[in-house]
């Protein structure tokens, strides 16, 4: 078991999201839980109580996560997990894309990992341990056609997190990525039977994953089990994608 036992989550609101917050707190976990309204931030106070920590970031705007996260982890030195789950789509056809699109989304899905680890990786440094995990997605590595800002942010994490990986494997600091691929969310509940049967045809376990399973990966990936892991991106696709 982990010695520390506050984990910081991204995106703490969504499906995934959700899934992950429920698997630590189930190992007695402290939360400390983001997200981007102050309505979402309130029904988070409701779900999980008084007993975790709340703090709502715009994360594609820099100085609101600089602002932010410097409170954070001067509050809480004894995180001992990161994970780095919010992220948006902004879909087009690249030469339709507009500029704020592609900024937006490149923003929100990779500059925040930057600015966030950057701010919370010293206490990690100082006490010589931390996990680190970012969800990336299967389209990373596979392409997706309308999301060339989506799929160069999720590849661009998978380059960023290797790298911060060999830079802090010696201080016993593991940093890995996951990557889902279709996994029952909100968004997979506005796809029509077509658009679903079409994906389903390409996943050879026939099904769509549950945001449990990416919660059971991203938490073996926190504990100490998973100690001599580090610098891998891991998908989970029902066999979608095979490498």
């Amino acid at each position: 078991m982990l010695s520390n036992k506050k984990v910081f989550i991204t995106g703490a609101s969504g499906g995934i999201g959700s899934a992950i917050c429920d698997k630590f707190l189930s190992k007695k976990f402290t939360l400390i839980l983001t997200s981007s309204s102050d309505e979402k931030i309130n029904n988070l106070k409701e779900k999980y109580g008084n007993d975790n920590f709340y703090y709502k970031i715009d994360i594609s705007d820099q100085n609101n996560i600089e602002s932010v996260t410097k409170d954070i982890s001067s509050t809480h030195k004894d995180i001992s997990v990161i994970v780095n789950n919010a992220g948006i789509t902004e879909d087009n056809l690249i030469f339709r894309m507009k500029a704020q699109q592609w900024n937006k989304v490149i923003n929100t899905n990779l500059n925040s990992n930057y600015f966030i680890i950057k701010s919370l990786l010293p206490n990690m440094l100082a006490n010589r341990h931390g996990k680190i995990i970012g969800i990336s997605s299967v389209v990373a590595t596979t392409g997706n056609q309308g999301q060339s800002n989506y799929v160069a942010s999720k590849s661009g994490m998978i380059g960023l997190y290797k790298s911060i990986a060999l830079e802090v494997a010696r201080r016993n600091i593991n940093v890995n990525i996951v990557s889902p691929g279709f996994i029952y969310t909100a968004m997979t509940d506005k796809l029509n039977d077509n658009q679903k049967n079409e994906i389903l045809s390409k996943i050879p376990m026939q099904k769509f994953g549950k945001s449990e399973d990416v919660a059971n990966l991203v938490y073996f990936l926190s504990s100490d089990e998973s100690s001599y892991i580090t610098g891998q991106n891991f998908n989970i696709n029902g066999g979608m994608l095979m490498f």
